[in-house]
């Protein structure tokens, strides 16, 4: 049942959601935040560029060298080990893509235990690798560990740069989100690559860097474990904003159990913020793609997100009594 048909109340919704797992795992990003020195926000080319982005974006001659890394949970890797393989390489790609750039190279942290223990995770590393056309070119290995544990750095360059800080009041919070996959059971995972066309995939990634290229979008975010709304929430806190979304307008599949969805980690999922003067021409871009693109709210001052849903409104979080991941607007160097 999904809140279109008799599905959770929008208290309930929000009740959820706050509780979360995904969000509770941003949540812990405010102790690491508050332990470890920091480098002062600066200002480059209009953009903000601090810490709590997709990536670290570095100014490296006519553009940015950009620089993040993904771990997984031991259990994931457990029992999923050649999908958490391949995960190394598609998230990585993916964060590299929310802030505009082009990938370049990966490399992994694997332990394991001895013998074949880690064949799969090699196997869905390399079969990542492949299909997204991101070359393994190093790494670290231990085969004396006492359980399989991984994770995976990228590097990749941006000529103009999409970030999570540069959201402005009145713009649209546009979801674009490919719909033709399914979930990776028993998680809120939708795979919609494994098995689809390598090509298709690249062709569907570019349209992220063209974006940023035309000037068409300065800010975005790629949907993460907190979700939709969690992830709206990150890219609302950098930019020191608020916002309404309506819940309606969210793209899903039509047999996605709706609040399930909210959750859920998209294989190919971003927010952006984008002008009224633009819509149109971002929306067409991804339509092209076949990937389901639409405006779910409006950025604005407020420091709060609000969700609606059926003509109903509540506050989701309000940023400026509560942070989540402790990455907001920073005095600039």
């Amino acid at each position: 049942m999904n809140a279109r048909h008799g599905g959770p109340a929008l208290a309930q919704i929000v009740e959820a959601l706050r509780n979360s797992r995904g969000i509770a795992h941003k949540r812990d990003i405010g102790a690491v935040m508050q332990a470890l020195p920091m480098a002062a926000a600066t200002r480059h080319q209009g953009h903000t560029l601090d810490v709590g982005d997709d990536c670290a974006a570095i100014p490296d001659g006519d553009g940015y060298l950009l620089f993040a890394i993904e771990g997984f949970i031991n259990e994931f890797v457990e029992q999923q080990p050649w999908f958490a393989g391949y995960c190394g390489v598609m998230v990585n790609v993916s964060d590299i893509y929310a802030m505009g750039g082009r990938p370049l190279a990966v490399v992994d942290a694997l332990w394991s235990r001895g013998g074949e223990a880690a064949r799969p995770i090699l196997e869905g590393l390399a079969e990542g690798a492949r299909v997204y056309g991101v070359p393994v070119v190093g790494g670290h290995s231990n085969r004396r560990n006492d359980r399989e544990q991984l994770s995976v750095s990228i590097i990749g360059r941006a000529k103009r740069l999409l970030t999570s800080f540069d959201a402005r009041s009145g713009e649209h919070l546009v979801a674009a989100i490919d719909l033709r996959g399914r979930f990776q059971e028993p998680y809120a995972y939708w795979n919609a690559s494994t098995g689809a066309p390598a090509e298709r995939l690249r062709a569907d990634l570019e349209v992220l860097p063209g974006l940023a290229e035309a000037g068409l979008v300065r800010a975005a975010k790629d949907i993460s474990m907190a979700g939709v709304i969690g992830t709206a929430l990150m890219l609302l806190e950098c930019s020191g904003k608020g916002a309404v979304i309506d819940l309606d307008a969210v793209p899903r599949p039509p047999e996605a159990d709706f609040l399930r969805w909210l959750g859920a980690f998209p294989s190919y999922g971003f927010l952006l913020s984008v002008a009224d003067d633009d819509l149109q021409e971002v929306l067409s871009r991804f339509a092209a793609r076949d990937i389901a693109a639409a405006s779910i709210g409006r950025i604005d001052d407020s420091g709060q997100l609000d969700l609606c849903l059926q003509g109903q409104r509540l506050p989701f979080w309000n940023l400026a009594e509560e942070a989540l991941i402790g990455c907001g607007p920073r005095r600039e160097s």
